[in-house]
């Protein structure tokens, strides 16, 4: 990974889409920083389109597309997206819409309920996470989110005893993330980006830049050649494979922002902000 101080010129000129995960990546200890928030909004006020990425469930999802300045949210590690469309009169009320992924499977199927059971079993210490009531497609285990902080192995164990039991599972910096069909962040990014951006992933992939903090980030990191991460990544470098291409020196939404302002620098520069 190289330091974002080394982002190319040309590079951050051609940057049109910027996804970012939440947790961990915008947040720092579970709130989100006056750094990150500002970030956004710088962002969203250069013309970018903003989408965040997140395990994060549909409830939160319907909250973030409403009030941040965001043009999108994809949740659940992909089961669905909400963003908001124009309103239809003047002076109207945008429209909240919503999609849900093809292969997504509720939360309430057997297979995933036995597979929750399971997991829970591993060690007592593991518990549901507190915004499980507001998911509609996956499963979601704390560890980190709340006290007992458990140890980053033992979630790990759990997501292979889930993908071992027929689930998909990943770990984020507080859950493990379980539900059943084969998307993942990725996959409904690149959905939405072709089907309400008109994105083209064959020609359109260098302008795509991506900022994570963990291992259900992979996928992102794989797919996006411009992909960033905050500092905090150092925790689990161990556990990913295809690691991005750029890191920020500081950790959480103050890595992120400094991402932000390393891009928007360059933009400025050419003459593109």
């Amino acid at each position: 990974m190289l330091p974002i101080s080394q982002l190319d010129p040309h590079i951050a000129q051609g940057i049109r889409y910027v996804l970012m995960d939440i947790d961990d990546t915008l947040t720092q200890r579970g709130k989100l920083l006056d750094s990150s928030y500002t970030a956004l909004w710088r962002l969203h006020k250069a013309g970018l389109v903003v989408i965040p990425v997140t395990g994060r469930p549909a409830g939160w999802c319907d909250l973030i597309a409403r009030q941040w300045p965001v043009d999108a949210v994809i949740g659940e590690n992909g089961a669905l997206v909400f963003w908001e469309e124009p309103a239809t009169q003047p002076g109207g009320i945008p429209v909240l819409k919503q999609r849900f992924h093809p292969e997504a499977v509720r939360n309430n199927d057997g297979r995933l309920s036995l597979i929750q059971e399971r997991v829970l079993q591993l060690d007592s210490r593991l518990r549901l996470a507190k915004d499980q009531p507001y998911r509609l497609f996956d499963v979601a285990i704390d560890f980190a989110e709340e006290e007992p902080v458990l140890p980053l192995e033992l979630a790990v164990q759990a997501a292979d005893l889930a993908k071992s039991l027929g689930g998909r599972a990943k770990v984020s910096s507080i859950h493990v993330n379980i539900w059943m069909g084969t998307y993942d962040k990725l996959s409904m990014a690149e959905l939405f980006l072709r089907e309400q951006l008109r994105w083209d992933p064959m020609r359109e992939r260098h302008q795509v830049l991506f900022v994570g903090d963990s291992p259900n980030d992979e996928p992102m990191f794989a797919a996006f050649l411009h992909s960033c991460a905050v500092a905090n990544i150092t925790k689990y470098t161990h556990l990913i494979k295809q690691p991005p291409a750029y890191v920020s020196n500081a950790d959480c939404g103050d890595g992120f922002a400094e991402i932000v302002d390393r891009l928007l620098v360059l933009r400025s520069e050419q003459g593109t902000y």
